[in-house]
């Protein structure tokens, strides 16, 4: 008898224990479901869908040329008083006083001079001057033959010096050849940049982006494309701040935009940024950018 009740007072502790972690462990999951449930949507950067200045570009190089030049030998013997190399001088300015004559400028420019490295016998005895006007820059440059339709007189060229990383001169096509070069299969073309502040030195190596068929397109942030496959897509927002998955069509990238043919409308919210904390057809906290 006593044996039969230990049994069945084991199976009742048995059952109370079962019993109590089930309930314990539902109790548990309805606690973490109901808190979860009352996190608020992701605050989400999101932007507006306006109108955007897009090109087309042509990359090419060239050399930076002074707009004019002249060249002086002058014998050391000669020079009465020393010469102020690198100094502005204006037009009909003396450059250098000589026993029998004077160099006057016949253009303002700067003085520039010249070593004769390959002969150390004719350098010892003469020296060479450039007189230069580097306030307007030029440089030739070739164009590629399948481009030469675009390229006008007066578009907007970008400018970089390798001197000047962080910062973009702005010149423009000034003249065109009037035909193609057989050898080369390119258009030589004229670039003109004003240099008022002298910062561009004659000789330097120039980068040029020609810009052509300049528009107005919807653009977007290119943080703000979602890529799978062949496909680009978007999140829109609507006014219940539901993101909704968009497929759109693209053209070009200017500056940190995306140029859109298809798929969005002037005005529209999109994602902006953070899309990672968007899922499709969920709600969104939009800030605005």
């Amino acid at each position: 008898m006593k044996r039969s009740t230990k049994i069945t007072s084991i199976i009742l502790i048995f059952f109370f224990v079962i019993t109590a972690v089930i309930v314990a462990r539902t109790m548990i999951g309805n606690h973490f479901k109901k808190k979860f449930s009352k996190i608020p949507p992701p605050g989400i950067i999101v932007s507006e869908v306006k109108e955007k200045s897009f090109s087309n570009n042509v990359s090419t190089f060239g050399t930076a040329t002074s707009a004019q030049t002249r060249a002086y030998k002058i014998e050391k013997y000669e020079i009465l008083t020393p010469i102020n190399f690198n100094q502005m001088v204006k037009k009909d300015g003396i450059i250098a006083k000589l026993k029998n004559r004077n160099i006057t400028a016949p253009f303002n420019g700067v003085i520039g001079k010249r070593n004769f490295s390959e002969d150390l016998e004719v350098s010892t005895t003469s020296i060479l001057i450039n007189f230069e006007d580097s306030s307007t820059i030029y440089s030739d440059v070739n164009i590629p033959e399948i481009f030469a339709p675009f390229i006008k007189v007066g578009l907007q060229v970008d400018v970089r010096v390798s001197g000047y990383k962080d910062k973009k001169f702005i010149g423009s096509i000034d003249s065109l050849a009037s035909r193609i070069s057989e050898d080369t299969r390119s258009l030589k073309a004229r670039i003109k940049i004003t240099n008022s502040k002298f910062e561009i030195l004659p000789g330097s190596l120039l980068e040029f982006s020609i810009k052509y068929n300049s528009r107005k397109s919807l653009g977007i942030p290119d943080t703000s494309v979602l890529v799978e496959g062949d496909k680009i897509y978007i999140y829109k927002v609507n006014n219940e701040d539901i993101a909704k998955k968009s497929e759109i069509k693209v053209g070009d990238r200017s500056e940190g935009f995306i140029e859109v043919f298809e798929g969005i409308i002037k005005g529209e919210k999109i994602v902006a940024e953070g899309l990672k904390k968007v899922r499709p057809n969920g709600k969104i906290k939009p800030i605005l950018k």
